[in-house]
């Protein structure tokens, strides 16, 4: 699956944009810190920029805000999602309060889903 050079180049810029929750949740899974986990962060992958990403578990993590609710983005986020599944990824989708609500429930469920390796 081939990156175009402008996604590739949308993902240098969005990695030092991060929204808050993308750098609160990035803290904890940066340099393995997550259970030996390696994660990249806003990693491009075919026409898609990930904001999370975990090559050995094949595990894509998305934060989700308020406009994945409408439904234009939740139709473009399920179709990104049969792309990424059609590639072999999976996508575990987090509402982004979920962070500032409750971060070690969500660094819970990111261990469980990528303990579940296909």
């Amino acid at each position: 699956m081939e990156t175009s050079p402008l996604t590739l180049q949308r993902a240098r810029r969005l990695r030092k944009t991060l929204s808050p929750p993308e750098a609160v949740l990035w803290r904890c899974l940066r340099n393995k810190a997550l259970n030996g986990l390696k994660f990249r962060r806003q990693h491009p992958l075919g026409p898609y920029i990930l904001d999370f990403y975990c090559d050995a578990a094949k595990l894509a993590v998305e934060i989700d805000g308020i406009a994945h609710t409408q439904a234009e983005r939740a139709a473009h986020d399920a179709r990104r999602d049969r792309w990424l599944a059609n590639q072999g990824v999976r996508t575990l989708r987090i509402p982004s309060g979920w962070i500032a609500q409750g971060l070690d429930g969500v660094l819970a469920m990111i261990v469980e889903a990528a303990d579940a390796r296909p």
